[in-house]
């Protein structure tokens, strides 16, 4: 079994690389998708802020090869594949079904980000810059990004605020989630620190627009951070 989990992770890790390809670029949900469009929301990372996809790809991939090769048989590692095999395999068609259904893809996001969180919390302390710190950046970005969709869809369908006040929302929910994930796994800041990447982009995403949306995402960091720091000071001495 253990080396049939191992086998899955990089499977399901390459299937969810390759998706990309054998789709059409998600850039937001479309005019077409929702019944109010949200035309460049509030709650949406500057375009730029994506590029950390690059980053997780490549850490996942490497992760998932090194886990093949030399931790088949690794009770910590073992513990934490079958989470980060859900949460691959539903992110593998995610991108096609982000590009059709928004509510569908909502939904998806926040399982793939609850699986990938368990993931982190299982995973191994040993071994960190090969499981946990790219399965932290994975579970970090998700956690955002799920807030993000429902931010996006909910203010779609009109339900109770409008973008703008879905945008506040889902900056304190998503802030909530972190905190709280963040203070379960103190020795994986590359979590804490992805959330941040993502509020900085709802920050430039917001300069120019709604002012009051990216002071909140600026709290965010701020608590975010203080958070880290704290966690760092607090680590014992190795």
């Amino acid at each position: 079994m253990t080396d049939l989990k191992a086998a899955l992770t990089f499977l399901f890790t390459v299937t969810f690389i390759a998706s990309p390809l054998l789709t059409d670029p998600f850039m937001g949900f479309s005019e077409n998708q929702l019944p109010i469009p949200q035309i460049n929301p509030p709650v949406q990372p500057a375009g730029y802020a994506f590029a950390i996809w690059g980053l997780i790809y490549a850490w996942l991939f490497l992760s998932a090869t090194y886990g093949l090769a030399l931790r088949v048989d690794d009770p910590d590692w073992e513990r934490a594949r079958t989470p980060l095999i859900i949460s691959l395999l539903i992110g593998t068609p995610w991108l096609m079904v982000a590009n059709q259904n928004a509510v569908a893809a909502t939904v998806m996001i926040f399982a793939m980000a609850g699986f990938a969180i368990l993931a982190v919390l299982r995973g191994p302390r040993h071994d960190r810059w090969l499981f946990q710190a790219p399965v932290a950046i994975y579970a970090g970005w998700l956690t955002a990004a799920s807030f993000v969709s429902l931010g996006s869809t909910a203010a779609g369908y009109g339900l109770v605020f409008d973008q703008i006040g879905w945008a506040y929302a889902a900056v304190g929910a998503a802030l909530l989630v972190a905190l709280t994930v963040q203070n379960r796994v103190k020795t994986a800041p590359e979590y804490g620190a992805t959330v941040i990447w993502a509020l900085v982009g709802i920050i430039v995403a917001n300069l120019a627009g709604v002012t009051g949306v990216a002071i909140a995402a600026g709290v965010g960091i701020v608590v975010i951070g203080l958070t880290l720091a704290r966690n760092i000071a607090r680590a014992p001495a190795v």
